[in-house]
């Protein structure tokens, strides 16, 4: 079903988003003390800067439940608002196109797949008529996005986008957990991708930086 994926079919943000190639974007984090402090995204094969989230408050801190994160292009122009939904048991988001309107419906939600157990890690992304699930680890830099179609339709799940850590292609050295690489596949949404990054950023900072107090297994890095 993957090479059979258009632009049309999986566009959530917008079709000027999507690529007709793989596509490489480097994420880097603004700061390196806590999570959830921005990001940049920078194209991996021109060095150009593609995504910003400039510095925001912390997920945990009282003022955060009247906050709302934007995701921006180079320019400092809105994409996407992203704000999470209060309450909610499975830290659910919503993410709204460009600069969040009073009453404006949600163009897709996040929400963990269950609040219990091993299923924590693991995503479900509503995107009206579209299904995607997210699979794998973000604290270790290790997951992927699966598009699972339409709503009633068939058709098999194809991988759409993946979070890998990123290793220098000259030293072979791997980087931090604060430099890592979008990996977008044919058609994949750019901007639905990095905004899902922000969402996965802000539900998993806690647990980040719990897993950086551990040493890595070169083996399950290895396996990403």
């Amino acid at each position: 079903m993957e090479s059979d994926l258009k632009a049309s079919e999986v566009a959530v943000v917008g079709e000027k988003f999507c690529s007709q190639a793989e596509r490489e974007l480097t994420v880097r984090k603004t700061s390196i003390f806590f999570y959830g402090d921005g990001f940049a995204a920078y194209d991996h094969a021109t060095g150009d800067l593609v995504f910003r989230v400039d510095t925001y408050a912390r997920s945990g801190s009282p003022a955060f439940a009247d906050r709302q994160i934007l995701l921006m292009d180079p320019s400092g122009d809105p994409i996407l608002t992203l704000r999470r939904k209060w309450p909610s048991l499975h830290q659910r988001w919503e993410a709204f196109l460009g600069e969040r309107q009073e009453g404006q419906r949600p163009l897709f939600t996040v929400r963990r797949s269950s609040i219990f157990g091993s299923d924590r890690s693991g995503f479900v992304v509503e995107a009206d008529s579209n299904g995607y699930r997210i699979e794998g680890c973000f604290a270790k830099r290790c997951c992927r996005v699966i598009y699972e179609g339409c709503s009633g339709g068939g058709g098999g799940a194809a991988v759409v986008a993946e979070i890998k850590r990123k290793v220098d292609t000259l030293s072979h050295v791997m980087f931090g957990r604060d430099v890592f690489s979008l990996c977008l596949h044919p058609h994949c949404d750019s901007a639905f991708a990095m905004g899902l990054v922000v969402v996965l950023d802000q539900i998993t900072g806690e647990e980040s930086e719990e897993e950086e107090e551990q040493v890595d297994s070169p083996i399950a890095e290895a396996a990403c």
